[in-house]
């Protein structure tokens, strides 16, 4: 009995001991438990329109389980007198129920930057993309201001000039140009500020943009004064999109730069059509210094039309608009052609006198070949060699491709310019024209559908007549090819 009583003082110093070591944890299972039935408790009281769910809890349990820190969100509301006070709907005097619509946070950007340039000694032209919905509903306006990097002279601005460009065609971005033209010289030196109004009747906010940002002594004035410019020609190119054929476009690539001459230059804007097989075909010119490619995929994140075409050649206008006589807008299933013994340089000459001119389509089949060679030699022929059939179906009107004289235009479009000063022409057919091979540039593979032997074929239903006008330079092109660049092309896939 009295050792029975001796060891019961040390069973009880044990179990305490076991319970101590564990009594942070006993802790938080008790406080969690006690938590728990206090809810249990309370939640036949509480208001219907609260209620907590399971998700709730394992959401509050994980904050006490997990060591790891959790990424949170800051929203930061409008200030009170931003604030959009909704309204009521009502009904009218001849009983119509006026429903409302109010619009919180912001879908699309006002303003998305892609580039400024000065165009003179007082004049910039900013280029980018703004919501459709609000130059359409709203009354978006610009300011611009020049901030000269010098401290002793003072700030100027001037109300900017917005061209929309798109025709309408825009989806939820739309480009716009703004032009500023300030009444004093903008003094080389300094950062052009943007300041895009919305003009929204909710939200009436302004964004201060930095567009530009130009460093001291950088600007030469006499190119805005010089006649003589770089280059002669310069290709300024649609955005660039899709699985583009390598042969396609190594064939395009020699014949322009055979036509155009040395004193031209081509900028290629890649939206994703210049995948690695394609680069490979461009890599000898621009090795040579006659092709730039403008890597653009990052426009993809604002839904514009086509790839944003419209701002992406607006660019290309500004950017080089006093470094080129002519500027040439088309696309690459397109091959420009002058009729007869003429050369560009005598077309080019003869319509000086003009600011712009349009240039005419010849349709041409992306299925049918001319067989004339036996078909073994026709499949080894380059497609402009064998896609030999014009389609000669009656339409209405068919779409145009045009050039212009830089220096006179402010805006662009894809088939034509709609601001510019001077004069247009319309009726340039019989001195240059341009062969349309629709489709053939997104096809990898054979392009021949079928193969005929005849000057006048039907086929699905339209009717073709044979015409070899860029079938006979097929030769020469590719002994240009050859003589440029040697044989670095040869295995090129379609």
């Amino acid at each position: 009995m009295v050792k029975e009583k001796d060891q019961n003082p040390k069973d009880k110093k044990l179990l305490v001991g076991i319970l101590w070591s564990f009594s942070t944890d006993l802790k938080l299972i008790l406080m969690a438990l006690l938590v728990l039935l206090t809810l249990a408790t309370l939640l036949p009281f509480i208001p219907s329109s609260f209620s907590l769910s399971t998700s709730d809890f394992r959401f509050c349990i994980s904050r006490f389980s997990s060591a790891v820190p959790v990424n949170t969100t800051t929203t930061v509301e409008n200030s009170p007198e931003n604030k959009t006070t909704p309204e009521s709907d009502r009904v009218l005097d001849n009983g119509v129920i006026k429903r409302t619509f109010t619009g919180y946070g912001t879908a699309a950007y006002n303003f998305v930057s892609m580039s400024a340039y000065r165009g003179g000694v007082n004049s910039f032209a900013v280029i980018g993309l703004s919501s459709k919905p609000l130059h359409v509903y709203g009354h978006p306006s610009y300011r611009c201001e020049w901030v000269p990097l010098n401290p002793t002279q003072n700030p100027i601005s001037t109300d900017g000039f917005k061209i929309l460009t798109d025709w309408g065609y825009g989806r939820i971005y739309t480009t716009v140009v703004v032009n500023c033209t300030f009444s004093s010289i903008a003094v080389a030196g300094g950062n052009l500020i943007l300041h895009a109004t919305t003009g929204d009747s909710d939200r009436n906010l302004t964004d201060s943009i930095p567009v530009l940002t130009e460093s001291p002594n950088s600007v030469d004035f006499e190119i805005y004064n010089s006649t003589k410019k770089k280059y002669d020609y310069l290709y300024c190119g649609s955005s660039l999109y899709g699985n583009l054929s390598p042969q396609r476009v190594r064939e395009w690539i020699a014949y322009h730069v055979r036509f155009f001459g040395e004193r031209s230059h081509f900028v290629l804007h890649d939206a994703g059509g210049i995948h690695e097989e394609v680069f490979e075909v461009l890599k000898p010119w621009i090795e040579l210094g006659r092709v730039t490619i403008h890597d653009i995929r990052d426009q993809e994140r604002f839904d514009g039309y086509y790839h944003n075409q419209f701002m992406v050649v607006n660019d290309c206008l500004h950017r080089y608009r006093f470094m080129s006589k002519w500027i040439f807008f088309f696309d690459v299933d397109e091959f420009i052609h002058v009729p007869g013994k003429k050369t560009i340089d005598s077309v080019m000459e003869s319509l000086e006198e003009y600011s712009q001119f349009t240039i005419e389509q010849m349709p041409m089949s992306s299925k049918i070949c001319y067989s004339g060679d036996g078909p073994a030699r026709t499949y080894r022929k380059w497609g402009i060699e064998k896609l030999a059939y014009r389609d000669v179906k009656k339409v209405p009107r068919r779409d145009r491709k045009y050039a212009v004289q830089p220096e006179n235009v402010f805006a662009t479009g894809v088939h034509m310019s709609q601001n510019l000063q001077g004069r247009t022409y319309h009726k340039a057919e019989s001195k240059i024209r341009y062969f349309h091979y629709h489709g053939s540039i997104s096809q990898r593979r054979e392009p021949c559908r079928q193969l005929f032997n005849d000057s006048r074929v039907v086929f699905e239903n339209n009717p073709y007549v044979l015409d070899t006008t860029i079938r006979d330079v097929g030769l020469a092109v590719r002994t240009f090819e050859m003589r440029t660049i040697g044989d670095r092309l040869l295995r090129t896939r379609q």
